[in-house]
C-alpha cells in the first residue's frame, strides 16, 4: 500500500474538521432571529451557507463524490450534538446556577423533535442538491465558480427553506410569509457569502495541497 498516495489531503482534513464543527454549530445559532434591514432570518443560515460553500470549494478542488461524502459525514457530528443536547437538558441542574442562564439554556437548546429532525432533513437534502446543481453548472460557468456556487446555493435555499418550515411549523402557524421572508433573505446572503467562501475554500486547498485533479 502506498501510504503517500493514500494520504488524505491535509487541505481536505483541514476543511472536514471544519464542515463538522459548522454542522453542530448551525443547530445553536438557529435560535436567534437577525434582523437585516427590511429581512428577518435566522443566525442559522450562517454557519449553513458557511457549509454550502464549502462543500461547493471542495467539489470544485476533489470533485463531486468527495463533497458528497462529506455532506454524509456531517450526519454524524450532526446526530450527536442533537443527542448530547437531549442528554444534557435532562441531567439536573445546579441550583448555584447563574439565574438568567439557567432559564436560557432550555429555551436555546431545547427544540422540538420535530424541528430537529426538520433540521436533519434539510440538511441531508439541500446540501446534496447543492452539490448537485454546483456539478451541473460547472460546465456553463467555465471558470466563474462562484457564479455557479451563487445560483446552486440560491436554488438550494429556497428548498431548505421549504422542507424546514413545512416540517416544523405545518399546521401550527401560518407558514406562507415566513417561508417568502426566510427564501428572499437566504437568496441574498447566498449572493453575498457563497462565492465568497468558495474562493477562499480554493484557496485554501492551491495553498495547501497544489491544484487537486476531480475525482
Amino acid at each position: 500500500m502506498n501510504t503517500a498516495s493514500s494520504a488524505l489531503p491535509r487541505a481536505l482534513f483541514a476543511l472536514t474538521v471544519f464542515y463538522g464543527g459548522m454542522v453542530t454549530l448551525g443547530g445553536v445559532l438557529g435560535a436567534k432571529q437577525v434582523a437585516l434591514g427590511p429581512l428577518a432570518v435566522e443566525a442559522g443560515i450562517f454557519p449553513f451557507l458557511t457549509l454550502v460553500g464549502i462543500s461547493s470549494g471542495v467539489a470544485e478542488l476533489y470533485g463531486k463524490a468527495t463533497a458528497d461524502r462529506l455532506v454524509r459525514f456531517g450526519f454524524v457530528p450532526l446526530a450527536f450534538a442533537i443527542f448530547l443536547a437531549w442528554f444534557v437538558l435532562r441531567l439536573p441542574t445546579d441550583p448555584g446556577m447563574f439565574e438568567p442562564a439557567k432559564a436560557a439554556f432550555p429555551i436555546v437548546l431545547g427544540q422540538s423533535w420535530r424541528m430537529m429532525a426538520a433540521g436533519i432533513l434539510a440538511y441531508g437534502v439541500s446540501v446534496t442538491l447543492n452539490i448537485w446543481l454546483f456539478a451541473r453548472l460547472r460546465g456553463i460557468t467555465g471558470r466563474w465558480a462562484g457564479l455557479a456556487g451563487f445560483v446552486a446555493a440560491a436554488l438550494s435555499q429556497v428548498v431548505d427553506t421549504l422542507i424546514f418550515i413545512t416540517a416544523s411549523f405545518y399546521g401550527e402557524r401560518p407558514i406562507a410569509q415566513l417561508m417568502a421572508g426566510q427564501m428572499l433573505a437566504k437568496v441574498v446572503l447566498s449572493a453575498v457569502l457563497v462565492p465568497v467562501i468558495i474562493a477562499v475554500v480554493v484557496r485554501i486547498g492551491h495553498r495547501l495541497d497544489g491544484p487537486a485533479p476531480h475525482a
